[in-house]
């Protein structure tokens, strides 16, 4: 009788441990992923090579040298734009003139360094005040 009892109490713990842990498994989520989302994965990757790409232009490394910045610094920031921000700094290039390449790719940086130094990402720029604090 007492090992009938404590069996029915051991199995009562078990059903319930199981039900605990079944119920806390969360349900998969599956979903068809569109041609547009694809695309635009895409267009960033492409995107940020191309600003990856122009790092490799000695007159860009002379001039980010002079201004003391790490070309690895740099590249942590490019990896980190947001696609929007991407695309409006390919946009901004793509409608510089013709010669004004190295200027563009610098001014560029030097832009992209400002609004992260403004959202706390970085703190290269002493006189850019930070707005998250």
């Amino acid at each position: 009788m007492f090992k009938s009892i404590l069996m029915k109490r051991i199995a009562a713990v078990v059903a319930a441990l199981h039900f605990m842990l079944v119920a806390q498994i969360p349900l998969a989520q599956a979903a068809m992923i569109g041609t547009p989302e694809v695309v635009a994965e895409q267009q960033q990757r492409i995107d940020q090579q191309q600003l990856l790409g122009m790092l490799d232009d000695e007159e860009v490394k002379q001039k980010l040298a002079s201004m003391g910045v790490d070309r690895q610094q740099v590249e942590k920031r490019i990896n980190s734009l947001t696609p929007a921000e991407l695309a409006q700094f390919n946009q901004q290039l793509e409608q510089a003139p013709a010669g004004a390449g190295v200027v563009g790719v610098i001014v560029l940086f030097l832009v992209i360094f400002i609004i992260t130094d403004l959202l706390c990402a970085t703190n290269i720029f002493n006189f850019v005040k930070c707005i998250n604090r």
